[in-house]
This record gives C-alpha cells, structure tokens and sequence, in this order.
C-alpha cells in the first residue's frame, strides 16, 4: 500500500472511530433531559470495552482458516503480537484498528433498543460477552473467509456470484438490530409506555448526530477499497462516495414524505433518522448499485422504515430509539435489494436468482443466530445480576440513579 493510501486508511480510521460519539450525540438527544448522560455513557462503554477486546483476541477471532469455522483461535495473536512483530510498514496494524471501529459502532448501535431503563453494569457485561460470541464470529463469516464469504462459490460454483456486504449490512446492522430487539424484550417496556410516551429533549442534538454519523460514514463504507485509490480500474471509489451522499439524502425524501402524509407534518428529528435509515442501507450496497438504484434504494428505505417504527406501538415491544425500526429495517433492505439490483449480478440487471438467494440466506441467518444469542444472555444476565434498573430509579432519572450525574445544570445551582 502507497503512502497516499495509507494515510487514507488512517483517517478512515479515525472517521469511523467518531461516529460512536456520533451515535451518542443522536441517542442522547432522543431520550429524556434526566437519561442522557446514561444514553451516551452506555456508547463511551461500548468504545472503551470492545476496543480492548479487539486488540487482545476480537482480530484473532474475525478470521478462519477453512470456510466452516466458527471463528479464529482468540488466542493466535494474543494482543496483537504476531501482526506487531510481521508489520514493518505498520500498514498491517492500522487495518486492525480500523476493524475495531466497526466491532465498537456494531456494539454501541444497540443500546438505544434500552434506554432509560437499563443498568450501566449489566449492559458493559453484556457488550463483552456479545462482542465476543457473536460480533468477533459474526465479522469472520462475513469477511474473514467463513461461510457467508464463501456462500456463492459453495451453492453456486458456476454463477459467480458471492455474498455482496461491503462494510455490514449483516455483520453491522442486521447484527445489531436483531440484537437490540431481544433486548428490548428481555428488559421489557418503560413505565408508562404508549404512544408519544416522550419527545427528543433535544432535537439539535439529535440533528448534529446524525451530521457526525454522515461525515464518518464516508470512512465506513470508502476506507478499503478494491484496488489503490486513483488507479485504473477502481471505479468503485468514485462510485462508494457518490452512493454514501446520495441514498441518504434519498431516504430524508422518502421519510418526511411518508411523515406528512401521515402525521402531517414533516419534522427534523425524521428527517435525521431518514438519513442514518439510508446511511444503513447503503452499507452493504455502496460498491455495487449504480446512482440511480442507490436513489430508488434510499427513497424505499427511508418510506418503509419511516413505517416500521410505527410497528413497536403494534406488537408491544419497547425499542426506545427505533434501533429495529431503522438499522434491522434498513439493514434487511439494503442486503436483500442487491439481490434485485447488483451491478451485473443482480436479478433486474443482468444476472439470475443466484444473488438473491445468497443475500436473503446471509440476512436470515445472522438476523436468527444474533437475536437467540442477545436473548439468552439478555436473560440470563437479567436472572442473575439483573439488568433493568427499579421502576423508581426509571422514573427519578437514570442518570443519578446510575451515574451520580445530569446532563445540564440548573443555573441557579451552576453559580
């Protein structure tokens, strides 16, 4: 790797590392004045736990050695020390953290799924035991040789088709979203939950997350490209940064019209979950649709996710911050559509239905593996040291109920 693309991967890097504080600023603005320190420390937790884990055995683990394998031995590059030892040129390392910051996000994105009611404890508990069993196993299926990476060649050896998720619409969103409805009915629903149960305390807050989460998001899904940036043949490059800025910017579209013709009104906070509801289904997809099918994919997205945060009202499960309604929704849509509309691959554009039977098999079976596992320790951590806070401390505040702290200063206590 050229200097020039080295550099690139380091700022990738440290791109994709802000868009958990990102997340942070946008769940932090959704909850209630009395659970943002709570909302925000529950993604710091997330960053500083599964960072350590990554560099002590999650890279060990996120690849195989035989298409079958269920993960790496964690313990064949123990804190990195084969990698620092064969790494000269350090261009070795710097791919291994920027594989950290995607198992941090993963881990991070499903904590909205329990806000205001969950125990700072028990989620760190369960943040390292899920990285560890399902996120580290989960990355090396998908990109480290394991089965979802060779799907296509396995069912289909003379279709050329294989498994298309270019930074996670399974390993990230799908994982996480399945993950984060489990949750959310292990830990059940908030005291006095119903429709319009709380508004976002504050909307600019919500509004400069999901701005932080765009910006990283050009780190996501452009960080490792095909082939050395400005060299013949990898249009890609070109092509991942003009799909990152305009599925969004789609799917706002698709949201707030599906809003106004719903509630009547179109409004901020709709319009930054429209953004990151795109910003989701691109991910898997930014490499492989044309600019056209990117805008089709985020106006669907946007619309049907607009919709499906509606479903929690429906079938009583309480996703405080529509994890499920945006990055399942959205990851689920965003890896399946490829199957209609891949570049040469897919089933509208050139190719069989080879495509879509590999997607929706990857999609469906990560989606199951995810949210069994979330459930099983969800309640068992739930059974053991419990992980929902008393109904007390959940309508006092979970800040100074679990943190000692609050998220602004009354003036008259500030002088």
């Amino acid at each position: 790797m050229d200097s020039g693309n080295l550099a690139w991967l380091m700022i990738a890097t440290a791109l994709v590392l802000l868009m958990t504080p990102g997340v942070a600023l946008f769940y932090g603005g959704l909850v209630k004045a009395k659970s943002v320190v709570s909302m925000m420390m529950m993604s710091f937790g997330a960053l500083g736990l599964v960072a350590v884990l990554w560099v002590l055995y999650g890279f060990s683990m996120s690849a195989v050695s035989s298409t079958w394998g269920f993960a790496g031995n964690p313990f064949g590059d123990f804190a990195l020390a084969s990698t620092i030892a064969d790494d000269p040129t350090g261009e070795s390392t710097i791919g291994v953290a920027f594989g950290a910051t995607f198992a941090i996000i993963t881990v991070a994105l499903i904590s909205g799924a329990i806000a205001d009611r969950a125990k700072f404890g028990a989620w760190m508990v369960f943040a390292g035991i899920w990285a560890t069993v399902v996120y580290f196993p989960v990355a090396a299926w998908v990109w480290g040789g394991g089965w979802i990476f060779g799907l296509g060649g396995e069912m289909f050896p003379d279709a050329g088709v294989e498994v298309i998720d270019w930074a996670g619409g399974t390993a990230v969103h799908i994982n996480a979203g399945a993950a984060a409805l489990a949750l959310a009915l292990v830990l059940g629903r908030r005291v006095g939950f119903q429709k319009g149960i709380q508004k976002p305390h504050n909307v600019p807050l919500v509004m400069l997350g999901a701005a932080v989460l765009w910006f990283g998001w050009f780190g996501f899904n452009a960080g490792v490209t095909a082939a050395p940036l400005g060299e013949e043949g990898n249009l890609a490059t070109g092509l991942i940064i003009i799909n990152t800025m305009v599925c969004p910017a789609a799917a706002i579209l698709g949201w707030i019209i599906v809003e106004k013709f719903k509630d009547g009104k179109a409004t901020s906070v709709g319009a930054a979950s429209g953004a990151v509801a795109g910003l989701v289904a691109i991910t898997p997809a930014c490499a492989n649709l044309e600019p056209i099918w990117a805008i089709v994919l985020g106006i669907i997205t946007g619309a049907v996710c607009a919709l499906a945060i509606e479903l929690k009202w429906k079938l009583g499960y309480d996703d405080s911050l529509d994890v499920v309604g945006v990055h399942l929704v959205g990851g689920l849509i965003g890896t399946i559509y490829l199957g209609f509309f891949a570049i040469d691959t897919g089933l509208f554009l050139g190719g069989g239905i080879e495509q879509l039977v590999v997607q929706v098999i990857s999609a469906v079976a990560v989606l199951v593996y995810s949210f069994v596992v979330a459930l099983v320790l969800g309640f068992a951590i739930q059974k053991t040291i419990g992980f929902r806070i008393r109904n007390e401390d959940e309508v006092a505040g979970v800040d100074v109920s679990v943190h000692g702290e609050e998220g602004y200063a009354i003036a008259a206590d500030a002088r």
